[in-house]
């Protein structure tokens, strides 16, 4: 059974425009397994409706098959409409003024085997529903699609709809509620692996730690989520192979454009768009640091999804053992390098408790990391108009001297060209535990336990 948590602001905007009636039209989309179909299960509820799941047959068989859905709403035969405009200005007739929510799922099918189906649905809203109060949901998998098809300015339906959701992965906040008998340290290793993403965090367990779970449910060949990667680059992309080499390239470092299309062997100018690709689809990011300009040239690339981040760290190594069945051999390579893989999720995971406004001392504009030269720091978080700004280091290590972290956290904070005269800095150290620590004013310790108090978990 799926689970529904959070997506309160998702669902508070459709139930508001539901409330206030009158034609609404409502694209819903993101990247698959995020839990779109849920979200409108979920609005649904106690709500006249009509629920279709388009297919890649093409117009004519959903056509055929939207009719049934029809038939059965309003308890009559079967109409022999052959467009599915006229079944449309059928279904308005027969509702009159009363409210009714269409959802169509998986839209971008339909679109991607008829270009045509824009600019019916055009005819759909200008004319065939226009004046009533019936609710369409278009929700769509591709995003790719959705974008072309449906919310492009060169779209038929460009400037049609009332309001528009791009449904993202879940907060680590929200994502641990799937685990609820996990400790905080449990969940963040398990969210290093699924991320936010609902359909992911459904596979894991608490009833098992999470080697077991990543072992049972990741490693194991005929899981769904062994196939994973392959079957959303190839649902996505023309050139799956391709992207798939790109993505390599940066799990193995490479975070240079230049540096990537050199390990992927691409050519140079052929690169960005397969990176703007990735990042529309939320693979991978493009990062430059915080306290820079937007067109910094110290821009890199890093894979964000971290599904994507543990298959191409972990699995995709280790490919040829896992086809061989021995998922207990490649777990043991996984555990040597799982702590520092961890570590790296664990940043967003502090980003994240830091943007609660009863965890962090000032409300800031932005935050991300920051580097130049050999120098790094894990969290830098600003606010201009008062002239604040706050240094972070994140360990995923037991019994961190916080002294020790806080004199090298100060010293490369002293590099970070931003407000130098007159900012008011501020200080925080996370880790799992401290053996040592620190009071001083505008200094921020937490351990594992203030994180897990701070999410309410």
């Amino acid at each position: 059974m799926f689970r529904f948590i959070d997506r309160e602001e998702e669902l508070g905007l459709l139930n508001e425009k539901y409330r206030k009636g009158g034609l609404n039209f409502i694209p819903i989309y993101g990247r698959r397994r995020v839990g779109k179909t849920e979200l409108a299960k979920q609005f649904l509820k106690g709500k006249p409706y009509i629920y279709f799941l388009a297919d890649k047959r093409g117009t004519e068989q959903n056509l055929e098959r939207f009719k049934v859905y029809i038939a059965e709403f309003f308890n009559e035969p079967v109409v022999s409409l052959d467009t599915f405009d006229k079944m449309f200005a059928y279904i308005a007739k027969k509702a009159g003024k009363s409210k009714i929510v269409i959802v169509i799922d998986e839209f971008s099918y339909m679109v991607e085997k008829d270009s045509s189906i824009p600019s019916v649905f055009q005819i759909i809203l200008d004319e065939a529903i226009a004046g009533t109060n019936i609710f369409l949901l278009l929700s769509g998998s591709s995003v790719s699609m959705m974008e072309k098809g449906v919310l492009s300015s060169k779209s038929p339906l460009y400037g049609r709809r009332t309001g528009q959701i791009r449904v993202e992965p879940l907060r680590f906040k929200d994502a641990a509620k799937f685990l609820p008998k996990y400790s905080l340290r449990d969940c963040i290793e398990a969210y290093s692996v699924t991320g936010g993403i609902p359909f992911y965090l459904q596979k894991f367990t608490d009833a098992v730690n999470v080697p077991k779970n990543i072992q049972n449910a990741v490693l194991r060949k005929g899981e769904v989520l062994y196939e994973e990667v392959d079957f959303l680059l190839k649902e996505e992309l023309r050139e799956p192979a391709v992207y798939k080499s790109v993505l390599e390239g940066i799990s193995s470092g490479c975070s240079k454009s230049s540096e990537i299309a050199n390990k992927a062997r691409i050519n140079a100018k052929d690169i960005d768009k397969y990176l703007k690709v990735l990042i529309r689809l939320g693979f991978i990011g493009k990062f430059s640091p915080v306290t820079g300009k937007p067109k910094s040239k110290k821009t890199i690339y890093g894979i964000t999804d971290n599904f994507f981040n543990f298959w191409f760290t972990f699995c995709q190594p280790n490919i040829s053992i896992l086809e061989l069945g021995q998922a207990d051999k490649a777990m043991d390579f996984i555990s040597i390098g799982f702590n520092s893989y961890v570590g790296r999720a664990f940043e967003n995971v502090c980003r994240e408790f830091l943007s609660m406004r009863h965890i962090s001392p000032f409300d800031f504009e932005k935050s991300g990391r920051w580097w130049a030269g050999e120098q790094e720091i894990d969290i830098v978080a600003l606010n201009s108009l008062k002239r604040q700004i706050l240094f972070a280091e994140c360990k995923w290590q037991d019994n961190i001297d916080a002294a020790e972290v806080l004199k090298a956290l100060k010293d490369k904070a002293k590099a970070v060209d931003w407000r130098s005269n007159g900012r008011e800095e501020f200080y925080a150290i996370f880790a799992r535990s401290f053996k040592k620590q620190v009071n001083e004013k505008n200094v921020l310790l937490f351990g594992i336990k203030d994180m897990a108090k701070g999410f309410g978990l």
